[in-house]
């Protein structure tokens, strides 16, 4: 017998959902013109600018049935290298080698990148054809990070678009006085161990095994 699966809030809410852009675009009003005029498919000096400031990207990819994953690469500011101005290159450096991102950029070829700045309320989206690279005159030129990385994430730019500081300015994300305390939210080590599901764990343990891979984290 099949086990029932519960509903979920999503399973309701989709009954009455938007069905499609048309009706999608008469809930809002139309864009300015300066909104789409600012979409560009490459780099100007002042985006490559923001790149060389950037220490943190988000890196979306989707796999060939549609699965989405955003996954963070960070490093220090100019760790992302602009090639030339449809082109830049993110190195791999040591993570949980599930390779989530990296398979999928090769199943699809398509990635997207949203670089954040800390402490400034600018982000800049880039999205475009993608590709791995592990050819070694690249890589030996990404050592950003520690050490020339096993591959390269490499993006070929399709749609560069600065976004309004709204977001950030909205989430207080650079205030110190408006973040939680630490005791308001779950540890690393507490949400890994309930992920985890496995009893003979503990926290100790976890916290353990988070502190010798943040020791070798460019190895």
């Amino acid at each position: 017998m099949t086990p029932t699966v519960a509903a979920t809030a999503f399973d309701s809410l989709r009954l009455d959902a938007v069905p499609d852009e048309e009706a999608l675009r008469r809930t809002y009003e139309l864009p300015s013109d300066a909104a789409v005029r600012k979409q560009m498919t490459e780099l100007t000096d002042e985006t490559r600018r923001l790149i060389g400031c950037s220490s943190l990207v988000l890196v979306a990819s989707v796999d060939a049935d549609g699965n989405c994953d955003v996954s963070p690469r960070g490093g220090p500011a100019g760790f992302v290298a602009v090639l030339d101005a449809r082109t830049v290159a993110i190195p791999d450096a040591t993570g949980n080698k599930r390779l989530d991102t990296l398979r999928n950029v090769v199943v699809t070829g398509r990635a997207g990148l949203l670089f954040i700045i800390p402490g400034r309320p600018t982000t800049l989206r880039v999205n475009g054809r993608a590709c791995v690279s592990t050819r070694p005159e690249l890589l030996s030129q990404l050592t950003a990070v520690g050490k020339p990385p096993a591959s390269a994430l490499v993006v070929g730019i399709e749609e560069v678009y600065p976004h309004c500081p709204k977001s950030l300015l909205r989430s207080g994300a650079w205030k110190p006085e408006q973040w939680l305390p630490a005791d308001a939210q779950p540890t690393s080590a507490e949400v890994t161990l309930a992920q985890l599901r496995m009893p003979e764990l503990t926290i100790a343990d976890i916290e353990r095994a988070e502190a010798d891979s943040l020791k070798y984290r460019y190895e």
